[in-house]
């Protein structure tokens, strides 16, 4: 059924915008969570390195410029607010803002592709918990369906690797091997919002991605990983398998982070940095696509999802061999499976 919006919220993880807001903002994201503090020290001279500033802010203000800029091309009125999980301007704020500014009923785009607890139904929470803190007034909040499979983002992936492999030595371009990375969760919460929901999802995005850059084989890994050594995730790491390939005597390697849609610190410094100096003592040539960030192609994908819930269309979607069934996360306000364990909080990355 057609759904009227008069806002869009644009709803992210959140990141540090100065030194002295960095500790402040790890102890956010892992508040009750038992992170022992070397954990956040150690994740805390990640952000120094780059002088306490998360590139996730900045690129999601530049993604709702270009949301206005296609706003006003299509002749529509539409407000565009931001607001975080973790970091200024808390959801809290803005959805308080938007009461105030006589908003009724918003869409929400959550900057996550994916289903399970930490992509979809954690947005679901904080949706919940701002909408709470505001109280009578607090407007509808309307969560918009996970994206992996949407042409956009095949089309805007598939090129970011045609970039990427085109930066390599000639020679070795048409042996690099293209492994695809997303971030790792324990594997005591794979299937808590329906089995092993969010490793098919980016596995069968992977494969949609790769078909449109003309790759007939790829890996996928997994990166960033957090907690105790003694705690499985899920795996093979993207360090370890570099070592692999490496010793398989692979030259070159396409890295793509089809699991993120920003280039936070989870890629800068995991991927441009450690992967990449590994890569160097491996003598193994290493090109990382990069990631949507705020493209124009990324706006429309937003006001895509808009329009599927407000005109009651069809969603967009690239339909591969074996297609993941359904998106796990409702685009009517309800969690990801009735069965998804809420309580669970499965990851502790940086970004």
């Amino acid at each position: 059924m057609p759904t009227t919006f008069d806002a869009l919220l644009i709803l992210s993880f959140g990141g540090p915008e100065g030194p002295e807001q960095v500790m402040p903002f790890l102890e956010n994201v892992t508040r009750g969570r038992g992170i022992p503090p070397e954990r956040l020290t150690a994740v805390a001279e990640h952000y120094l390195h780059f002088g306490g500033v998360s590139p996730i802010n900045g690129i999601n203000r530049a993604l709702i410029e270009e949301i206005r800029a296609e706003l006003a091309e299509r002749g529509e009125q539409l407000p565009v607010y931001f607001g975080n999980r973790n970091w200024h301007p808390m959801i809290e704020d803005t959805v308080a803002a938007m009461a105030s500014d006589g908003v009724r009923r918003a869409a929400v785009f959550s900057t996550s592709a994916w289903g399970g607890y930490s992509g979809c139904t954690q947005y679901q929470e904080d949706i919940a918990r701002a909408r709470a803190a505001v109280g009578d007034g607090a407007p509808e909040l309307v969560k918009m369906r996970q994206f992996f499979d949407h042409p956009l983002l095949v089309a805007m992936f598939a090129d970011a690797i045609a970039d990427a492999a085109a930066t390599l030595p000639e020679p070795l371009r048409a042996g690099a091997r293209l492994v695809f990375t997303a971030h790792s969760i324990p594997v005591r919460a794979a299937d808590r919002c329906g089995p092993d929901l969010y490793a098919r999802q980016v596995r069968y995005a992977a494969s949609l991605v790769a078909a449109a850059a003309g790759y007939d084989d790829f890996d996928v890994v997994w990166q960033s990983r957090s907690g105790p050594p003694q705690v499985p995730w899920l795996e093979p790491d993207v360090g370890d398998h570099l070592s692999v390939l490496a010793e398989a005597g692979t030259k070159a390697v396409v890295v793509c982070p089809v699991g993120f849609v920003a280039d936070h610190i989870e890629v800068v410094w995991d991927l441009d940095s450690e992967l990449r100096e590994q890569a160097e003592g491996l003598g193994v040539a290493l090109a990382r696509a990069s990631t949507p960030n705020a493209q124009r192609r990324f706006a429309k994908l937003v006001l895509d999802l808009v329009d599927e819930v407000r005109d009651g269309g069809e969603p967009a979607k690239v339909a591969g061999a074996q297609p993941v069934p359904g998106y796990g996360c409702s685009v009517n306000g309800a969690f990801c499976t009735p069965d998804c364990e809420v309580s669970a909080r499965p990851s502790a990355g940086s970004r």
